[in-house]
């Protein structure tokens, strides 16, 4: 594993796309009970090398009732985005994630994971990547998150600019992350 993040850490295959440098954000351990697989680190994780170190994040732990301390333990968590490198900003936000990632590394990394129990799969890019159901919308398969385990949890992004998001769906924070907590507690 140590070798494998070595070799991802050191990838440049987007630099071509990048007008900032490659910067692969990943987080993984043989032992991993809990894999994330999200978008791709904003401006601000790029930056520190801190995967989740921004209000996303808080909302992230708060969501799976972990502590930052448990959350940066990679024999616990792992953190696994569907693009290593922030992508740079579009016109109404981040860039979506480089496709290039997840089929040239997930496999690999996760194959040497045989302890995760959980993958939690964040946004409607990690979900369309991971699950059979491509006509569904987020919304439907954050709802029905049940029927996706025990292997995937599907979670909107934490984002605070989902807030309205959160708004319209109570049921969410009720249901979802009550069953969301109670799943992780039992793992860790």
């Amino acid at each position: 594993m140590k070798k494998l993040l070595k070799t991802i850490g050191d990838c440049v295959v987007c630099q071509p796309f990048f007008e900032h440098p490659c910067r692969p954000i990943v987080a993984a351990d043989i032992n991993s009970k809990i894999c994330i697989i999200g978008q791709a680190p904003g401006r601000k994780v790029q930056n520190s090398g801190i995967p989740w170190h921004d209000k996303s994040g808080e909302n992230l732990r708060r969501w799976m009732g972990v502590s930052e301390e448990q959350f940066y333990d990679a024999s616990i968590v792992a953190i696994v985005p569907m693009g290593f490198c922030y992508p740079g900003t579009g016109k109404s936000g981040d860039l979506p994630p480089r496709k290039e990632c997840a089929p040239l590394w997930h496999d690999k990394i996760l194959e040497q994971m045989p302890s995760v129990q959980l993958t939690l799969l964040i946004g409607k890019y990690a979900q369309d990547y991971y699950l059979n159901d491509k006509r569904k919308s987020l919304t439907d398969r954050v709802r029905e998150f049940q029927s996706y385990g025990p292997k995937y949890f599907p979670l909107p992004h934490p984002s605070p600019r989902n807030n309205i998001w959160k708004k319209k769906n109570p049921w969410f924070e009720a249901e979802v992350i009550q069953a969301l907590q109670m799943r992780i507690e039992a793992i860790i």
